[in-house]
Formats: structure tokens, sequence, C-alpha cells
């Protein structure tokens, strides 16, 4: 089967068609098209085609099914001895999307 992998928000990410992947927050709407256009490679089986560092006119194309955040994550800090301790929280801001092609 085909496969892409694209670089949005300073990750990568291998996907083929119908795939769901939760990426960085994108600022389009639920029930949109989203773009990307940094393709790193693309193809399947021994017709792979690598970038340098991106496919020139390759795109994959992707439907947002929803924005949400991830669960919380935890940082603590303390220091044995001292009476030092922080806490701080955090939650990821998510676009759910599912690709729909992968165009050469």
């Amino acid at each position: 089967m085909a496969y892409a992998i694209f670089k949005t928000g300073s990750k990568q990410y291998k996907v083929s068609v119908g795939d769901k992947v939760d990426v960085e927050k994108i600022g389009v709407a639920e029930g949109e098209w989203a773009t990307f256009d940094q393709v790193l490679a693309h193809g399947e089986g021994a017709e792979i085609k690598v970038g340098t560092p991106t496919v020139n006119g390759a795109t994959v194309v992707a439907k947002v099914v929803k924005q949400h955040r991830a669960p919380k994550v935890t940082a603590f800090k303390f220091r044995k001895r001292k009476g030092y301790h922080k806490t701080r929280g955090h939650r990821q801001q998510l676009t759910r999307v599912q690709i729909v092609s992968i165009n050469a």
C-alpha cells in the first residue's frame, strides 16, 4: 500500500490513505480540508521517491475530523532534602485528520 511521510508542526508522520492521525493544532475548521505540502517521501515498494528535502509538487490532502486536547501531562521537579518541589501541567492542542489522498 502506498504511503507518504510528511512534516507538520516540527514532527514527521508516515501515513496511508484512510489513516487517522493526530497532528499539532492547525488553523482549519472541522469538516474542512487541509493540504500538507512538505512531503519528504512517498510511494510504495521499490518506487519510493525521496525529496531533498521535500518532493516537488507532492501533497497530502486530509479532512479535519476534530479539534481536541491531549490528556494532561504533569511535570514534577524536586530536590531531595531541600524542600523544593514544583508541579506544572500541560495539555497539548491537537487536530485529528483523516488522510484522503496522496498526490504526486
